[in-house]
């Protein structure tokens, strides 16, 4: 590697190891603190370097990597996954979450019905006598 791809910008790395689409999803994902640098919140052009840890936030899921590679290029998603490590404690949160989130779903009451006219109006009638 020359001294040129040593040198690789946050958003381009996060893009070509394909945890986002775009570099410009990339960018708004670090500059909303969704992407932490070493546990420290960076800029998109923030240099990456092997062995760093990152910390990315993609909607209910968090994952933290060790970068192992660097690539300016984004390639297939087989390649990509060797750019980096996710840590065996984030696979587990990542897991935990999950089930957790499907166990609190199928706890949650479905209606069998949409509510008809009488039961709408039981409904706002409900929530009027919580407001006082």
């Amino acid at each position: 590697m020359t001294e040129q791809t040593q040198k690789i910008r946050l958003d381009k790395w996060l893009w070509a190891a394909r945890f986002f689409k775009t570099r410009g999803l990339a960018k708004t994902a670090i500059e909303g603190g969704k992407v932490h640098y070493d546990g420290q919140r960076c800029k998109v052009s923030k240099t990456v370097d092997v062995g760093a840890k990152l910390t990315i936030r993609q909607g209910f899921d968090e994952k933290t990597v060790i970068v192992t590679a660097l690539s300016e290029q984004r390639r297939g998603a087989p390649e990509a996954r060797l750019l980096y490590d996710e840590t065996p404690e984030s696979i587990k949160a990542r897991m935990d979450s999950a089930e957790y989130r499907r166990v609190v779903r199928a706890s949650q009451a479905i209606p069998d019905h949409k509510p008809n006219k009488k039961e709408r109006r039981d409904m706002r009638r409900f929530e009027q006598q919580q407001d006082y």
